[in-house]
């Protein structure tokens, strides 16, 4: 099985400790892990705000540099809801590409379907579960509230394979953390105000670690923990399942 790795701009720019970790945990797994250094942006900043042109040429790109793979694995709910389900339909080689997009929880559990983690991991620790809004709503990473259907969580699922972890959620567990890419940017007060409440609905589990599968979520709680002085601390999921988490 070869795997391409697709890993997000925010990532290898500013978080590149979470595309190494993803890449170590599909390799313990066995998998052959590729990770094309011709890939760029998957073209979302451009299709948000309006240049369809650029990220139609966007979307071309990826699917040509990703077409010889058998899967492409992403640690980023975001970017896979886009080119997993925002592409342009008649984008050449997209048709074929697409049913084989996975983020790398979904991937483990719905390719991989792990039961139990490549080595043991031991992590006796508190950690309030963050969803993030496209990994909640298009990606299927636990039960949205207002459809008002019994609760699930891939993120608690693979978490319960971890030994001495304690797991929670804040009380509003769907809330979006006022991220939302350049949202952050055009209403930065607005943005850190939500980033703001959602730290305070972890807080107030008593977690030592907010834990998510999206690194851009996590990038923007953590610099507002940071200027907090807080000692509450973000990872992302990938870093725990690998063994790999600062402790």
């Amino acid at each position: 099985m070869k795997i391409g790795l697709f890993i997000p701009c925010h990532v290898n720019a500013l978080t590149p400790h979470i595309a190494i970790a993803t890449l170590e945990l599909l390799e313990a797994y066995g998998l052959d892990v590729d990770y094309p250094l011709a890939q760029t942006c998957c073209g979302q900043p451009l299709f948000n705000n309006g240049d369809l042109k650029g990220g139609a040429a966007a979307a071309q790109r990826f699917s040509q540099l990703f077409a010889g793979y058998d899967y492409v694995v992403s640690p980023s709910s975001s970017c896979v809801s886009h080119t997993a389900c925002h592409y342009p339909p008649h984008t050449p080689g997209y048709a074929t590409l697409q049913p084989r997009i996975y983020e790398i929880v979904e991937f483990l559990q719905d390719v991989l379907k792990v039961s139990a983690l490549p080595k043991p991991v031991y992590f006796p620790h508190k950690v309030s579960i963050h969803q993030s809004c496209h990994g909640l709503r298009q990606r299927e990473h636990a039960t949205a509230s207002e459809l008002m259907l019994p609760y699930q969580s891939r993120l608690e699922r693979i978490l319960a394979l971890v030994d001495g972890i304690t797991l929670t959620q804040p009380e509003r567990r769907d809330e979006c953390c006022g991220f939302g890419g350049t949202f952050c940017v055009d209403e930065a007060d607005v943005s850190v105000a939500m980033g703001q409440d959602r730290i305070a609905g972890h807080a107030a589990t008593g977690a030592e670690f907010i834990v998510g599968a999206e690194a851009s979520c996590l990038m923007h709680m953590g610099g507002i923990l940071r200027h907090q002085h807080g000692t509450l601390r973000t990872l992302h999921i990938v870093e725990i399942l690998n063994g790999k988490a600062a402790a």
